[in-house]
């Protein structure tokens, strides 16, 4: 797999992720799927991706802890991450940019906004 043509989809429910990974592949992305924010680490130990769409509230691990440790660690410093969460308050929002995410995507997902978070500039 490419990192140019991979994007890593986080969530720990199961509907949420094919719906993002069929929007994805359907925009021309290949996409691999992880369960917790611990297979998403094991999955970004073994592959490179372009972006990760990551949700936001997960059991054991939360999508920000996973993305403090992922801007924290010089391999996965650059690596686009994609905020996927149903908080929508603009101070919700603020706060997860603030994290470190590079874009947020609120649910339920649409085509165009996850086209305007793909687009959107980086950091």
């Amino acid at each position: 797999m490419s990192a140019l043509d991979t994007i890593l989809v986080v969530d720990d429910d199961e509907i949420n992720r094919k719906v993002a990974g069929l929007f994805l592949q359907r925009m021309g992305w290949k996409t691999d799927q992880a369960s917790s924010a611990f297979e998403a680490l094991e999955q970004l130990q073994q592959h490179e991706y372009h972006c990760v769409l990551l949700d936001i509230s997960m059991p054991g691990m939360s999508g920000i802890e996973l993305c403090h440790h992922l801007r924290g660690n010089p391999r996965w410093h650059d690596l686009r991450l994609i905020a996927y969460t149903a908080h929508a308050m603009s101070d919700e929002q603020e706060a997860i940019l603030q994290a470190g995410f590079d874009a947020i995507v609120t649910k339920p997902l649409t085509r165009d906004s996850l086209v305007a978070a793909l687009a959107s500039p980086a950091g």
